[in-house]
Order: structure tokens, then sequence, then C-alpha cells
């Protein structure tokens, strides 16, 4: 992990223990979603594009979240990908975002890895936030 990355978490975990005991829970995400979109510029944006007005490498990232793997209109994805019948849940991309080439050989996306969880759950907090339709059920 970058130092500039390790910085943006440390910055973000103060933030969030730093809220007086009143803060609300919107507090608490904005800060989250924030955190996330600045790791996923440093982290996923060199490839994906968060819609289809910005170009990318590889599909773009907007309503991930409840969408079939490999069904983004128009994008080369690898057989394995297309056949895989997964549903792009917080936890199908937490696992592909912590190993892709594990969950899911024979993909053609570079290996990815990002184990730490809190990097996770800040980029998966973003991705969430540019989800317009409602798959908040499916995510669970």
């Amino acid at each position: 992990m970058t130092r500039s990355i390790s910085t943006l978490i440390s910055a973000a975990a103060f933030a969030l223990t730093a809220l007086p005991g009143t803060a609300s829970e919107a507090t608490f995400e904005t800060i989250k979603v924030e955190a996330g979109a600045q790791l996923f510029e440093a982290e996923c944006r060199r490839c994906h594009a968060v819609d289809a007005d910005h170009e990318s490498y590889g599909p773009p990232l907007d309503n991930v979240i409840g969408r079939a793997a490999g069904s983004y209109p128009d994008y080369d994805y690898s057989v394995a990908l297309e056949a895989s019948g997964i549903v792009w849940t917080e936890a199908a991309l937490r696992a592909w975002i912590e190993d892709n080439a594990g969950f899911m050989p024979g993909t053609k996306m570079r290996h990815v890895g990002i184990d730490d969880r809190t990097v996770q759950d800040f980029i998966l907090a973003y991705l969430a936030s540019i989800t317009t339709r409602d798959a908040k059920a499916i995510s669970e």
C-alpha cells in the first residue's frame, strides 16, 4: 500500500473516531464515501471509469452493485466472467477486490489484491453511492 493511501486511511479513521458521540450515521457514511472516492481514484480509476461518459479500459462501475457479472453492454469480457452467473453483491465485490484471480480463475483483469478490509469498506461505500438503483437487498 502506498504512503498516500496509508495516510488517507489514517485520516479517515481519525475523522471517524474524532466525531462527537452525537454524529449521525449519515456523517459516518459521508466520510466513508469520500475516502472511498479517493481510494477508487488511487486504486481503480486507472482502468475503470464511474460512468460511460468517461473513457476506461475496463467496464464502467456505476450501478455495479446488483449487476450481473460480465453484462455491461459492448465490453469484451473473459469467457470465465461472462459464464460465471455471479451478481455483483458487496460480498462478491469484496472477494474480487481482494483476489480477483483467485475468485474468478480465467479472468483477464490483472490482479488487484487490496486485502485491507478498511480500504475495501471505503471503496464499497463509494461504489454503493454511485449505484442509483435499489440494490441494498441483494448486496447483503
